[in-house]
C-alpha cells in the first residue's frame, strides 16, 4: 500500500511487499512454509540446546564454550527475525511488513551479521593462543576476558548499523514496493529508492559491511595459518591430530560463515549472474544454514560436549535398566 505525494512523483511507502521466491508455484507454498518452520525450530531447539547444557554443566563453563553460547544467542536471534515473516507469508498469505518494521528487521539482519563476524574473531583469537601461545592461555584467556571480548563484538557494530539505518531513512521511494527477497536487507530496500543520493548510500553502507566481514575475516586467516603452521611443526603424529581436533569446530563454522558469502561476492564481481530465485536461495542458505548446522558441530566436532554428552546417555542408560531389572 502506498500514499502518492502529489507535489512529486515520490511514493512515500507505508509498507513492503515480501516477494520471497517469485518463481514458486501457490501448490507449494505449504511445502515451503512447512520446510522453513521446521528449519526454524532445528535453529531454536539446537541453540537453546546448547545454551541449557553449557549453563548446567559447570565443566564446560570455560572460554571456548562462553564463546559458543554468544554464538548461539547470536544465531537464535537471527532466525527469529527472519524466518517467522516469511514462513507467514507462505503458511497465511501474510505478505506485508509495514514500512518502519522493514527498516528494523534490516538493521537486525545486517547487525547480527556483523556480530556473527566478531565473534568468529573472537573465537579465533581463543585458539591462536592456546596453541601457538599454550604458556599464556591461562592468563591471556579467562571467562571475564571471553565475556568482555564478546561483548565489544556485541557492541562495536551497533553504531554501524544504526548510521547504515537512518542514512537509508533518507532517502526518497519512487520505484515500487516490493521486496525481491525472504526478509528486509539493505540491498531489497535502497534499489527501491531514487535521487543522487542512493549510489552514495549503497558505497557507504558496502564499505561499513566490508569493515565489518573483512577485518575479522584478516586476523582469522592469520590466526588459523600461525595455527596450521605450528601444528604442521609437530614431531608427535598424536599430538598434531589432538591439537587439530581442538580447533575443528571453529575452523568448520567459520568456513561456513564465509565461503559462501565470498563465492556469491566473487561471482557478482566477476559477472557470473544468478537467477533471482537461485539468488535468494543462497542467500538464505548462507544466512540460516550455519544457525542450523552450528549446535550440531558443537556436539560432534567438540570432544569436551561430546564425552560429557556420552556420559548422561550412558548413565540415563544404565539407570533405566536398574530400574527395569529392580
Amino acid at each position: 500500500m502506498t500514499v502518492i505525494m502529489i507535489h512529486t512523483n515520490v511514493t512515500r511507502m507505508r509498507s513492503f511487499f515480501i516477494l520471497g521466491f517469485p518463481g514458486l508455484s501457490p501448490q507449494y507454498y505449504g511445502p515451503v512454509s512447512a520446510l522453513l518452520f521446521v528449519i526454524y525450530l532445528a535453529i531454536a531447539i539446537g541453540n537453546i540446546f546448547i545454551l541449557s547444557f553449557v549453563f548446567c554443566e559447570k565443566s564446560l563453563q570455560k572460554p571456548t564454550y562462553l564463546v559458543f553460547c554468544h554464538l548461539a544467542v547470536n544465531d537464535l536471534t537471527f532466525g527469529t527475525v527472519t524466518l517467522p515473516k516469511i514462513i507467514s507469508k507462505y503458511w497465511f498469505g501474510d505478505t506485508t511488513i509495514s514500512f518502519y518494521g522493514c527498516f528494523t528487521q534490516m538493521f537486525f539482519v545486517h547487525y547480527l551479521g556483523s556480530v556473527t563476524s566478531f565473534i568468529l574473531l573472537v573465537m579465533a583469537l581463543d585458539r591462536f593462543i592456546a596453541i601457538c601461545i599454550p604458556l599464556r592461555y591461562p592468563v591471556l584467556i579467562t571467562n571475564n576476558i571471553i565475556s568482555v571480548l564478546c561483548g565489544f563484538a556485541w557492541f562495536i557494530p551497533v553504531s554501524l548499523m544504526v548510521t547504515i539505518v537512518l542514512h537509508a531513512l533518507t532517502l526518497p521511494f519512487c520505484k515500487s514496493n516490493v521486496i525481491s527477497q525472504c526478509y528486509c536487507d539493505h540491498i531489497s530496500i535502497t534499489s527501491q529508492a531514487c535521487g543522487e543520493d542512493v549510489k552514495i548510500v549503497q558505497v557507504t553502507t558496502l564499505c561499513m559491511a566490508m569493515f565489518c566481514l573483512l577485518l575479522p575475516l584478516a586476523f582469522i586467516l592469520f590466526s588459523y595459518f600461525s595455527i596450521i603452521v605450528v601444528i604442521l611443526k609437530m614431531s608427535n603424529a598424536a599430538g598434531r591430530k589432538k591439537t587439530l581436533s581442538t580447533c575443528t569446530p571453529q575452523i568448520f563454522i567459520t568456513c561456513l560463515f564465509y565461503l559462501p558469502r565470498c563465492f556469491v561476492y566473487v561471482a557478482n564481481t566477476v559477472g557470473f549472474s544468478f537467477s533471482l530465485d537461485v539468488r535468494i536461495l543462497l542467500i538464505l542458505l548462507y544466512s540460516l544454514f550455519p544457525a542450523a548446522v552450528n549446535p550440531i558441530i558443537y556436539c560432534f566436532k567438540t570432544q569436551d560436549i561430546k564425552q560429557t554428552l556420552m556420559k548422561k546417555v550412558k548413565t540415563k542408560k544404565i539407570g533405566i535398566e536398574i530400574k527395569f531389572s529392580v
